[in-house]
């Protein structure tokens, strides 16, 4: 009898190692953010200033051209996805609801299920920032479109943030801050306040979402319109290269590391010289929890060979872009996007 309960007691210990094992799963989580350059629809705006994206304004933009763009954006979508599209995908300068549902419902993004939210920012342009999501791989909580606040009152308006809050396939709560800051239009010095003052604000909000919720996990993602060691972001953000200790409540540049090791690294070219203006920055929380954390090696710039060009003036390769000045050449974005993949571990 000793003997048969002994060998019981070795099978259910077998049993139960085994359900573990099987029960854990490790499963891709890819985010990615892209800057897709002016996506408009062709019809007037009463209240924005769309003037020249219209079929008779000085860029002729016009319903065929305004298909392929769709189309063109979509199908960037799912091979930056490479096997699996990606499960959030962030977009600044998308125009508005129409543009949106266009997107998603009538391009090959229909069949990957996804669902969108955006800004309604006061923006003269009326260009907003968006995230789409797949209500299986994320569950939405809530949202808000922020309004970032002018320093002084002669100063124009600018994007809104988007702040997203969701649950993913563990449970976890994920806060997402989306953000497009000022153009550097007018010069880099002269419009460097206007990015300053928006990053404060950005590092307001950050702040108080990681002292109010418990183990917070913030993903910030954005066109910066500036470097990873400009003032907005070294600074302001205080964000910084992840090192071998990471601290909870710091937050971390996920493609810093890159940028600075490879002088033509980026997302962007403007006069020859590749820089990164697209970003990806998560809390230290986020990098070290045990469910749900990522590698520095799966955070990049996409660089897919259709997003380029020849560069003839300054040689080697750059974004191809919708319009080159006011002539349209028929390409992508003059931004490249960026991704992170993160791995989250399942237990049924």
């Amino acid at each position: 009898m000793t003997y048969l309960l002994k060998r019981i007691a070795l099978f259910l210990v077998v049993l139960v190692i085994c359900q573990t094992i099987v029960a854990q799963d490790t499963i891709r989580f890819r985010t990615m953010f892209w800057n897709v350059e002016n996506l408009f629809d062709t019809l007037p705006d009463s209240i924005k200033n769309d003037s020249e994206f219209l079929p008779e304004s000085i860029r002729h933009w016009n319903t065929k051209r305004f298909k392929k763009k769709i189309n063109d954006v979509a199908r960037v979508i799912i091979a930056t996805g490479e096997w699996e599209a990606p499960a959030l995908v962030g977009l600044c300068e998308v125009e508005n609801d129409n543009v949106m549902k266009h997107l998603t419902q009538y391009s090959a993004l229909k069949e990957q299920g996804y669902r969108y939210i955006m800004t309604n920012s006061p923006d003269i342009r009326g260009i907003n920032i968006a995230l789409l999501y797949q209500r299986d791989r994320f569950k939405l909580l809530n949202y808000q479109s922020i309004n970032v606040i002018p320093d002084r009152p002669d100063r124009s308006p600018t994007r809104d943030i988007l702040y997203v809050c969701g649950l993913l396939p563990t449970k976890d709560t994920l806060d997402i801050l989306l953000v497009h800051f000022p153009s550097r239009t007018g010069g880099v010095k002269e419009t460097e306040p206007y990015r300053l003052n928006t990053a404060k604000q950005l590092k307001s909000l950050a702040d108080s979402i990681i002292s109010v919720r418990e183990h917070s996990q913030l993903l910030i993602m954005g066109d910066f319109n500036d470097y990873p060691t400009s003032k907005s972001i070294a600074k302001v953000l205080n964000a910084t290269i992840p090192s071998d200790t990471i601290k909870a409540c710091k937050l971390y540049h996920l493609l810093a590391n890159k940028a600075a090791k490879n002088r033509d690294y980026g997302s962007h070219k403007y006069k020859g010289e590749w820089k990164l203006l697209d970003h990806i920055i998560v809390s230290g929380n986020l990098l070290s929890n045990e469910n749900f954390s990522t590698g520095i090696k799966k955070a990049d710039v996409v660089r897919l060979p259709f997003l380029l060009e020849e560069d003839n003036a300054y040689g080697g390769y750059q974004p191809y872009r919708t319009y080159r000045g006011m002539k349209y050449i028929g390409g992508y974005s003059d931004h490249l996007p960026v991704y992170a993949d993160f791995n989250m571990i399942l237990t049924y």
